[in-house]
């Protein structure tokens, strides 16, 4: 153990408020008034004996040596080196103690030094306890401290009967050193001063001591007391804070300031009446209530809501000539805001101004409060400004009780100038309160002003809530803001907050959405460097999105690194990778993935069943889509409307509309209602096949299931009617459209450009393209290569031309038809060039 401690600082003498100075007996009390709370603990230990006998047992070199070196004014160090060998710790404390008046004291502490941390000599407890008792006797008490503290931390070599018990054995050293000897240092007193002010958990042992000198019928001093009463009080310690003052006012009449920390003790326990009582018994025993003492009693009464009787006290406070603080009216100010009595605090607060008070930034925060909390801003704001003309400056709790209260009564652009007023000053914010300014500029899509304040909470090492940031990304990423939603990730990342999964899928989803697989990967890369660990839901995301891209070979080794992180993919990952197989007519790898997946436990759900009916009809095989459907049919399978218009769809593609009606039935039937898209299927079948009037009457038969047809429809009954060149008709589907505030689509323009051009009515499909463009319908490819395929079948190719021109400036894609179109068209006119060149040169001939 190491023992390098100066023990030596007497150059400086130390003034506690509390201890010093020290030179008072301690307070006696008979043992037999304390024994109901005593009975149960172990009685002291007995003192050493002193007697000249003793002395006499020792060598006679040896009791004029110790004397010599301990009064000599500078210690020699070899005398010590002799002398220490020859003595046991016994021997010297019976020395020391027996010759204790008549040393040099700074001399012997110099020598407790050298023996203890050059020679390891280990003094006994009570040599130690002495020293303490005489540097307090002469009024070095820094160094009578350290030697106490060092003791009871074990770091001096001493001689302890049980060295998990040396709290005890000091206690027990020092209650002996003031029972044999003529005067008394107080060690005690400082002892239990060090246990409260200097080690963690020290109080038990304080009051431990304390009790162990209560059975000895001796108790430390009004301070001491007063010290473990208030150390009680504020560890909440309530229950051993009264037993104490019981014990001690038994012995000792108490202060003024016993008694009102016993008072705040009982306050703080709900024992309202015994700190009235105790209140009524100060005058009795000579300890009158100062303005400390009433300020605890109308505190305590208010947090009792007992307003009417603090008032009272008050009024007795006022009558005894004690004079209220500013926290008195503070206090009440406080009680009579949290009740709703804004009338009554303004008018306590009218007459602290008239008594020469000046209201500080603790009460007008009360009354900020008190007005924020019940939702009435103006007067908030109002108070305020008063402050502020006052020349007191709003502090942290100020702004910010005007912040949240800004917030909850949703007054947001207010509270966000509040907030800037908050950051600019440098003051510290509310982290609730911006929180709910940065969620309402993210939910008005006012993301940059949301991100400003996120950099600003992270230059503060504030790190905002997962339910912000997450919304915040997924913002930025569809206003296009990708790079910023980036830098957030990392900026989070580089001061060590843990991004949640959510945000980084969300952050991963908008980066896909882009459509720059290449940017994903990379940035994907970045970010399991600095710590992402990816979820099912993520690798779902990029796998989808892959897929969609058309890149399922990436899709499926993202599959096969999912499940090396020991990550199952579930049916979602199957449903993407099969949709992109199916879109690509890949149906006997489809199957493929699906039979994997069912090997792997993975349940299809519809939306698995409806892909693969989807991908049998697309390819044309669908008797085998009909097959699957009616295996599911025969397992009682749950199916929703979709896989019934998938089948309905494709009947009604190869115009058999028997089937189709079946299916429609039969969804009926199974109480599946039938969909806008059910209908619009049997509407295109039915017209494509010339059964518009057929078609025509589904439209009455929807209104009546309570659905209304919508664009898809009505172009679907559109498309039928040009087919049948009935474009004559078309006019009252289109009035119907409007009426119904269905408004065509280009889908619907192209129908009907088309229908037109087949008529050769050029002049009417130009006309239409021009409405189009002026509803704010933007025309397409196929658009203009039905337009153009006109004007080439009417030989009209400077019009074919122009078209063309106008689609590459209005950045409208030029595809292989529209090339096929216009050569075709040139081939015509060529054509017809030469029958006409043909035809006038046989005139010609028959003319010579």
């Amino acid at each position: 153990m190491h023992y390098s401690v100066d023990l030596r600082r007497l150059s400086i003498t130390i003034s506690s408020p509390f201890l010093s100075p020290i030179a008072r007996s301690l307070t006696s009390v008979t043992p037999t008034a304390q024994r109901h709370y005593l009975q149960d603990h172990d009685p002291p230990q007995p003192p050493f004996s002193q007697t000249q006998n003793q002395l006499l047992s020792f060598d006679q070199g040896l009791l004029n040596l110790v004397p010599s070196i301990l009064s000599s004014r500078v210690l020699d160090s070899s005398k010590c080196k002799a002398l220490i060998p020859q003595l046991t710790p016994h021997e010297f404390d019976e020395l020391f103690f027996t010759i204790h008046s008549n040393i040099n004291l700074k001399t012997t502490l110099h020598f407790f030094h050298f023996a203890a941390g050059s020679l390891k000599f280990p003094f006994t407890v009570r040599s130690y306890c002495l020293l303490v008792c005489l540097l307090l006797g002469s009024n070095f008490l820094s160094p009578a401290r350290l030697i106490l503290s060092r003791l009871i931390d074990g770091n001096l070599p001493a001689l302890f009967g049980n060295h998990d018990n040396r709290r005890i054995e000091i206690a027990n050293s020092m209650l002996e050193l003031n029972t044999v000897t003529a005067r008394s240092y107080d060690g005690l007193d400082l002892l239990i001063h060090v246990f409260c002010t200097q080690f963690e958990n020290g109080l038990d042992s304080a009051i431990d001591i304390f009790y162990l000198l209560a059975r000895n019928g001796t108790l430390p001093s009004q301070k001491t007391c007063n010290l473990l009463l208030s150390s009680l009080l504020k560890a909440n310690e309530l229950q051993k804070c009264y037993k104490l003052f019981e014990v001690f006012s038994q012995g000792v009449v108490p202060d003024v300031y016993t008694c009102t920390t016993a008072i705040n003790a009982y306050f703080k326990g709900g024992r309202t009446e015994d700190a009235i009582g105790l209140f009524s018994k100060m005058e009795e025993i000579g300890s009158s209530p100062n303005v400390i003492t009433y300020n605890n009693m109308i505190d305590g009464l208010c947090k009792s809501g007992r307003l009417e009787e603090a008032f009272q006290f008050k009024a007795r406070m006022v009558k005894s000539k004690v004079n209220p603080s500013l926290i008195t009216y503070s206090v009440l100010i406080n009680a009579l805001v949290k009740v709703g009595k804004f009338d009554e605090a303004n008018s306590i607060l009218l007459e602290m101004s008239n008594m020469g008070f000046t209201a500080n930034e603790i009460i007008y925060n009360t009354m900020i409060e008190g007005y924020c909390r019940k939702g009435n801003m103006s007067e908030a704001l109002r108070i305020n400004n008063d402050m502020l003309s006052k020349g007191i400056k709003p502090n942290f709790v100020t702004l910010n009780t005007l912040l949240k209260g800004l917030c909850r009564s949703n007054q947001m652009e207010q509270a966000e100038k509040m907030l800037e007023e908050i950051l600019l000053s440098g003051l510290s914010i509310n982290h609730n309160a911006c929180f709910s300014i940065i969620h309402w500029l993210c939910k008005i899509s006012r993301f940059e002003s949301a991100l400003r304040l996120v950099r600003e909470l992270l230059l503060r090492n504030i790190k905002p809530s997962d339910s912000l940031l997450t919304p915040l990304v997924r913002g930025l990423c569809k206003c296009k803001k990708h790079s910023e939603a980036i830098v957030l990730w990392f900026s989070l990342a580089d001061k060590g907050f843990a991004v949640n999964t959510t945000t980084s899928n969300t952050l991963l989803q908008g980066l896909c959405e882009q459509g720059n697989m290449q940017e994903v990967v990379t940035v994907l890369k970045k970010m399991l460097e600095r710590g992402l660990v990816m979820d099912r839901i993520s690798y779902n995301i990029v796998i989808f999105y892959c897929c969609k891209g058309g890149r399922v070979k990436e899709g499926l080794k993202l599959k096969e690194e999912m499940e090396k992180q020991g990550l199952q993919p579930d049916i979602g990952t199957y449903n993407c990778i099969m949709e992109r197989l199916v879109d690509m007519g890949k149906m006997d790898d489809a199957k493929i993935l699906l039979h994997e997946g069912k090997q792997n436990f993975v349940v299809p759900n519809v939306y698995t069943y409806a892909l693969i009916i989807r991908g049998y009809c697309k390819s044309d095989r669908i008797e085998e889509g009909v097959n699957l459907f009616n295996e599911l049919v025969n397992k009682k399978v749950k199916l929703s409307s979709a896989v019934y218009n998938i089948l309905i769809g494709a009947y009604c593609r190869i115009g058999n509309m028997i089937e189709a009606f079946k299916l429609r039935d039969a969804m009926k039937s199974k109480g599946i209602q039938p969909t806008c898209a059910t209908y619009s299927s049997l509407i295109h079948g039915l017209c494509n096949i010339g059964r518009v009037d057929e078609a025509k009457d589904i439209f009455e038969e929807m209104r009546k299931e309570g659905l209304f047809p919508d664009v898809v429809c009505y172009t679907a009954l559109i498309g039928g009617y040009c087919k049948l060149g009935q474009l004559d008709r078309v006019g009252s589907v289109l009035q119907e459209m409007s009426s119904n505030n269905i408004q065509p689509n280009e889908i619907t323009y192209t129908v009907l450009i088309d229908g037109y051009c087949k008529l050769g009515n050029i002049k009417e499909a130009n006309k239409l393209l021009g409405e189009m463009i002026a509803n704010g319908v933007t025309p397409d490819t196929i658009t203009y290569n039905a337009l153009l395929n006109g004007h080439c079948k009417e030989r009209n190719l400077q019009e074919a031309f122009q078209l063309c021109d106008h689609m590459s400036s209005g950045g409208v894609s030029i595809d292989e038809i529209t090339y096929t179109t216009l050569v075709h068209g040139f081939t015509l006119t060529v054509k017809r060039a030469f029958v006409i060149s043909s035809q006038v040169l046989a005139w010609t001939t028959d003319l010579e």
